[in-house]
């Protein structure tokens, strides 16, 4: 029988078990894929702790992955059995075997290997909304990008560059800010030792950025809107240190008349012609070699809570990848 990761109740890393489970079999519209690698991402932790509803319980986290595919359902006419995809949503990806939305489903490229396919789905594809949708990013833009070093950072701050912005990003270390520079930041801040709001001030000549990329949360509120100019834009996409705080509109208009938004990918690709826009984008800054990806920890799926640890105790760069 295949193995999965399981949580029947909410809690730490612990509650992660590594369970027998049913062979499932595709329904209408739906495929069947073996996994061989699977993305581990900070929304698959608010999942396991409760922070974000679960649709069921017991049920397997994870949002993304990299597969064959092993069986079609009645009305599936895009895939066929030994397909190679990768997919990012519904939940339920911390497994050896898993039914989805033929719809959720994109085919891999012949030059992008499965390792690298399951650690860009989610964080490539917020990359890409990030900067191309949400905010257009243009030649000559400052961005501010918190947590430079993660998996969304280590994109998005190359991809920022090669669109010709400037690009400021804050990080924990200082190997955390060689590893940001080596991927696409002009300037780092080391945010445990500096005021990133007055060094995004000293850097940019009292003038503030044109957009800051927030997926950190709770610490870095409502410094972020202090590191803006006027008319710049907020884009609250995570909280990785804890939920932000209800807050008084009128914060924007005093920081400039400043726009906020709390975007979510799963809005960005709830059409499949603009998932399929969005995926070939984001693949061929990969296979250009724009956007270089790292995947710089893999875990077997079974020690699915180490990684949990790890990725919460910050002892991560760059992507994570559970194997198969």
């Amino acid at each position: 029988m295949p193995h999965a990761i399981r949580v029947h109740e909410t809690g730490g890393p612990d509650v992660l078990t590594w369970e027998e489970v049913e062979t499932p079999t595709p329904g209408e519209g739906e495929i069947l894929i073996r996994h061989t690698a699977i993305g581990l991402n900070f929304i698959d932790t608010y999942f396991r702790s409760g922070l974000y509803p679960a649709p069921s319980s017991p049920f397997s986290p994870g949002n993304e992955g990299a597969g064959v595919v092993e069986a079609v359902g009645t009305g599936v006419t895009e895939f066929s059995v030994g397909d190679r995809v990768a997919y990012v949503g519904p939940i339920g990806s911390y497994a050896e075997l898993r039914t989805l939305p033929a719809a959720s489903a994109v085919p891999i490229p012949d030059d992008i290997d499965d390792q690298t396919a399951a650690a860009i789905m989610l964080k490539g594809l917020t990359a890409q909304y990030l900067l191309r949708q949400t905010y257009k990013v243009q030649a000559g833009d400052t961005i501010l990008f918190h947590a430079a070093s993660g998996g969304v950072g280590l994109i998005a701050c190359q991809w920022a560059k090669s669109l010709g912005a400037r690009v400021i990003g804050t990080v924990g270390s200082a190997e955390k800010a060689e590893l940001a520079k080596a991927h696409g930041c002009d300037e780092t801040i080391l945010y445990r030792e500096e005021d990133f709001v007055e060094r995004v001030k000293e850097l940019t000549d009292g003038k503030g950025a044109n957009v800051a990329y927030d997926a950190v949360g709770k610490d870095t509120f409502p410094g972020s809107l202090h590191c803006l100019k006027p008319l710049g834009m907020w884009v609250s996409f995570g909280q990785s240190s804890g939920p932000l705080p209800d807050f008084n509109l009128g914060l924007l208009a005093q920081n400039g008349s400043l726009f906020a938004t709390r975007p979510s990918l799963f809005n960005y690709i709830a059409e499949r012609d603009r998932l399929l826009e969005m995926a070939k984008e984001l693949f061929d800054v990969v296979v250009s070699g724009t956007v270089k990806i790292r995947v710089d920890q893999t875990y077997p799926l079974r020690d699915a809570a180490q990684a949990h640890a790890d990725l919460e105790g910050r002892k991560t760069t760059g992507s994570t990848v559970f194997t198969v």
